[in-house]
């Protein structure tokens, strides 16, 4: 079944075609919205949400980029609107901007071991870091989304960056 047979019969409402979409693209989006909730019950939520949406919406989607990267914002958009309640209160200082990262540290990290320090990121780190270094939003668009300035997105990331880092030396510490 093409992606366009797939998309037309879920439109049409067609229940095996809904369902085999569930199962195609269920597991990978839940990935997306875990790494931005703060429980996978929450992702969850965010995951019945989002599929909601997009069998409501499926009539709009105009093939100009694929299924998945479509569906893919739809989630990553619910998942920042289940975090609309945290405060993004952090301002850029001159001194985290300047922090350099060590990308080689993450070079040797397997994926689980990643996700689960993103997961331990507090929450404003982790969506920011999520949507810049993942999602590949510009700052502005970080900013606009989230309701904060272009400053304190560049903040978070750069706390991000530096948490994710001192927590990969030491877990190299810890192995060495």
């Amino acid at each position: 079944m093409t992606e366009k047979e797939l998309v037309d019969g879920c439109i049409k409402e067609d229940r095996k075609c809904q369902e085999r979409l569930w199962s195609l693209y269920a597991p990978k989006l839940l990935s997306v919205s875990l790494r931005y909730c703060k429980s996978r019950e929450d992702a969850e939520d965010v995951i019945m949400e989002s599929f909601v949406k997009i069998f409501d919406h499926l009539h709009e989607f105009r093939y100009q980029s694929s299924l998945e990267t479509w569906m893919r914002r739809i989630v990553v958009n619910n998942s920042i609107n289940k975090l609309r309640s945290f405060k993004f209160t952090e301002s850029i200082d001159d001194e985290v901007h300047q922090i350099g990262f060590n990308d080689k540290a993450f070079e040797q990290m397997n994926e689980r071991e990643l996700l689960k320090m993103l997961e331990s990121l507090p929450v404003g780190y982790r969506t920011v870091f999520n949507m810049y270094a993942i999602e590949g939003f510009s700052h502005k668009e970080i900013a606009d989304s989230l309701g904060i300035d272009e400053g304190t997105s560049r903040s978070q990331l750069a706390k991000a960056r530096k948490t994710l880092q001192d927590m990969v030396l030491k877990t190299e510490r810890n192995q060495a």
